[in-house]
């Protein structure tokens, strides 16, 4: 994977040449990997996502963020067993959700994101959901009642709020605890040498409860105002959705081996200085690397009402219910018709004159076996500018397959 994102938008996987028709000056733009976890491919996923899940909201409705954490003790495990224990985490989280939400006679919906890094980039997974904070009733005849979520051990509050975080985080804890001990006692995990010792039943059941002794960091927010903004929460998720976990404007410097990156304040107070950490460059791919799901793994996951089987009728009586006259935009229904080809990107302008330039020649992107085989050469004939684009992106950063 690594290999593919450092030849991502270089001559090796060919492209297209331009030519300017005023000063014939000449440009090559070379052909994307294509990989979710490449930084430079992750801009039309993330409009995609972005306006796919956008019509899952709607006005006058408030919202809310939910971050469930798993424990820094779990973290080594679950690098082992990604798949398997990712998967459990979105269970436990949305189990959690739906338990809560439930006791307040609601109809559930959530739509949960996999977050896997910290700011140093180290291993820390962790689950943001976003959660309407009401919905239609769960016995009233025909889904007439409209219920609003409200949290019952904070009755003065004036700001809108969801549940208790207290009580949906030891409801989380139970649930992902419960479901760690079975995939342990089926042999669905995969144990290191570390671990080993949970084979045994006695020990195991003394780290479970180990594990339930203490409350999880279960972290609500809501409207800042008493009023939300949706928007604003689904593109704070966007950012977790395709890409690495580090921009290029977090990184400072490449050189000499070492990469110096900047990374949020932990102090809480008003004059929040960034934290400059470096590392080796090894070091660096290392971490960066600790966050490349499996194969397959989708990173965000609908429930309840938004499910793909009730989304459609969800959200119509959702709009019938509501107080406030909702937005016209319709849901995304999985019988929706397929996407159309998107176009080819618009001709770069010229360097030197600002015209826009012409195609002269465009090579399709090869297969990776061929790339990565001895035949294949580093660029074809129609693609040997006088003046190539700059390689950009946080692939720059990592090691080249040639060097």
């Amino acid at each position: 994977m690594l290999d593919k994102i450092g030849l991502c938008r270089t001559e090796k996987l060919l492209g297209r040449l331009y030519e300017c028709p005023a000063c014939h000056q000449r440009c090559a733009v070379y052909n994307s990997c294509g990989d979710r976890h490449c930084p430079q491919c992750s801009g039309a996923r993330r409009a995609d996502w972005t306006d796919r899940s956008g019509q899952l909201l709607l006005s006058g409705l408030n919202y809310f963020q939910v971050v469930f954490t798993l424990p820094a003790k779990l973290s080594r495990l679950v690098l082992g067993n990604r798949r398997e224990l990712y998967r459990l985490l979105f269970r436990s989280a949305w189990r959690a959700i739906k338990q809560e939400i439930q006791k307040q006679n609601i109809d559930p919906a959530a739509l949960l994101v996999l977050h896997t890094w910290n700011q140093e980039l180290g291993h820390h997974p962790h689950i943001h959901a976003l959660v309407p904070g009401g919905g239609p009733s769960l016995n009233c005849d025909n889904d007439r009642c409209w219920v609003t979520a409200r949290d019952a051990t904070r009755p003065w509050r004036d700001k809108p709020s969801l549940v208790d975080n207290v009580t949906l985080g030891q409801t989380f804890r139970d649930k992902f605890v419960r479901g760690l001990g079975w995939l342990i006692r089926s042999d669905r995990l995969k144990l290191t040498e570390e671990w080993q010792q949970l084979s045994d039943s006695k020990v195991l059941r003394r780290w479970l409860k180990s594990l339930k002794e203490t409350d999880w960091n279960v972290f609500i927010e809501g409207p800042p105002r008493g009023d939300s903004d949706p928007q604003q929460v689904l593109k704070y998720l966007t950012r977790y959705m395709t890409g690495g976990p580090i921009s290029d404007r977090r990184i400072e410097s490449d050189e000499q081996g070492k990469v110096t990156f900047v990374a949020r304040s932990k102090s809480k107070g008003k004059n929040k200085k960034p934290r400059r950490i470096t590392v080796a460059g090894a070091e660096f791919v290392r971490r960066w690397s600790l966050h490349v799901l499996p194969k397959g793994f989708t990173r965000s996951r609908c429930y309840g009402g938004y499910h793909g089987s009730r989304r459609s009728k969800y959200l119509a009586t959702c709009r019938q219910l509501l107080p406030v006259q909702p937005s016209a935009a319709e849901p995304i229904t999985e019988a929706d018709p397929p996407e159309e080809i998107a176009p080819l990107p618009a001709a770069p302008k010229c360097p030197q004159c600002q015209t826009e330039m012409a195609c002269l020649a465009r090579s399709a992107r090869p297969s990776w076996r061929v790339v990565f085989g001895p035949d294949h050469q580093r660029a074809g004939p129609c693609l040997a500018p006088s003046v190539a684009t700059p390689r950009t992106g946080m692939h720059s950063h990592l090691p080249r397959p040639d060097d």
